[in-house]
């Protein structure tokens, strides 16, 4: 055979091979985008949904997202609708049922506390309260100052740390009136405890009390003594006290002695310095 004919032949095999590939490529891609992609209709939020609000039906939208439902997603409107919202949701945020209050709860901070722990309402002001930075979610312990019961003069005023690792339920502003009955606003930071913490939280409310801000990661409670005032000067010294210092007297210098010397009828007087003394 001639291998001009064999060169042409195989060239125009690969060419054909070439197009059926670019071909097949073309038309698979083509087939699996006009193919139906799986959707769900899930029940979302509307608005921004804050803490403690009761979900209307104006509230809700539904939206369609690829594959299938989130966990726990809702997916008919009458199932949320009366619930409270235990945690923010955002506009287009599908709503899942761990987010909301259980049916008949209702709404409020009330239905944001678990099964077993209380929240209870401390009063600081924006200093005690790290300076505005403590919000829902955030992590603080809590210190108390004064002066214990039947403590001597020498201690003074001590501080202690009485809980530790305590949730911030909300804070924010409250009025109350003060002691002339006037509507003052007071800064309230509600803490997630226990009923025993309630309890240690209700004795320390008539103390200062001091909220420190921790790493929400670190959960280690630490075991800390108290710190009285008088720890703070531990080690001071007094300035020394300048003494003046005066010179010593200079002893009197030694008087002379004096020696009579009769020689015939002449008498003279020689006077002679005393031992260490001058003439």
């Amino acid at each position: 055979m001639n291998r001009r004919l064999v060169t042409i032949l195989l060239i125009a095999c690969v060419i054909a091979g070439i197009c059926s590939l670019l071909v097949y490529r073309i038309v698979g891609g083509r087939l699996q985008a006009s193919k139906p992609v799986l959707t769900t209709r899930v029940v979302a939020a509307a608005s921004d949904l804050k803490l403690g609000t009761v979900i209307t039906s104006a509230d809700l939208t539904t939206v369609s997202i690829a594959g299938g439902a989130p966990k726990d997603a809702i997916l008919d409107a009458k199932d949320a609708i009366g619930r409270g919202v235990i945690s923010d949701i955002y506009q287009g945020e599908p709503i899942l049922d761990s987010r909301l209050a259980p049916k008949g709860s209702g709404g409020g901070l009330a239905a944001t506390i678990p099964e077993g722990m209380r929240a209870c309402a401390v009063k600081v002001d924006e200093v005690v309260g790290v300076a505005g930075f403590v919000t829902p979610g955030m992590r603080v312990d809590v210190l108390v100052s004064g002066t214990p019961p039947g403590a001597t003069g020498n201690q003074g005023t001590v501080t202690k740390t009485i809980l530790q690792n305590i949730e911030v339920l909300s804070a924010g502003t409250d009025i109350q009136k003060d002691a002339e009955g006037k509507p003052q606003q007071v800064q309230v930071v509600n803490l997630l405890v226990t009923p025993d913490q309630a309890q240690t939280l209700s004795l320390a409310s008539q103390l200062k009390i001091q909220l420190v801000l921790r790493n929400p990661l670190d959960t280690k409670i630490a075991q800390l003594p108290s710190t009285a005032m008088n720890a703070l000067f531990a080690g001071a010294t007094a300035p020394a006290e300048h003494k003046a210092v005066h010179a010593a007297p200079r002893p009197a210098a030694p008087k002379p002695y004096s020696i009579v010397i009769q020689n015939g009828s002449s008498t003279s007087t020689e006077k002679f310095p005393t031992p260490g003394g001058q003439q």
